[in-house]
């Protein structure tokens, strides 16, 4: 009985060694989506803001201000903001697309390998003119 407790002593430790590496690498990778995710919908509610107020006749400079309000995500990155059309081409019942891009950062390593680093999460909403 003795011999076999010795022999089975550093099993565990062997074990450990060879999948905590593994379960660390999958909770950073769902820390890391959790962290898109987040800067996913954040840019999807401003891209919906930014629209909201060119369908209501708003100018382009009111229309990147209220995007870069709703975009509070941490880091110095801003919100790339692409309008179409321009705010002297707009007429109502025409539509308007406001397209909002920014650069998330990752932070995890080896998440790097699967996704680019700054992975770029972008939304593009459309309304008609009022």
């Amino acid at each position: 009985m003795l011999v076999k407790l010795r022999e089975t002593k550093g099993q565990a430790l062997v074990e450990i060694a060879l999948v905590l590496p593994l379960v660390l690498i999958l909770i950073l990778g769902t820390l890391e989506l959790g962290h898109v995710i987040h800067a996913s919908l954040v840019i999807n509610h401003a891209a919906r803001e930014g629209a909201r107020l060119g369908a209501l006749n708003a100018n382009d400079s009111e229309i990147i201000n209220r995007v870069n309000e709703v975009v509070t995500l941490p880091g110095s990155s801003q919100p790339q903001i692409f309008i179409t059309p321009t705010e002297g081409n707009r007429k109502p019942g025409e539509s308007i697309t406001v397209e909002v891009r920014y650069p998330v950062t990752i932070y995890a390593p080896l998440v790097n390998y699967f996704l680019p680093n700054p992975f770029v999460v972008k939304s593009q909403v459309t309304m008609r003119v009022e």
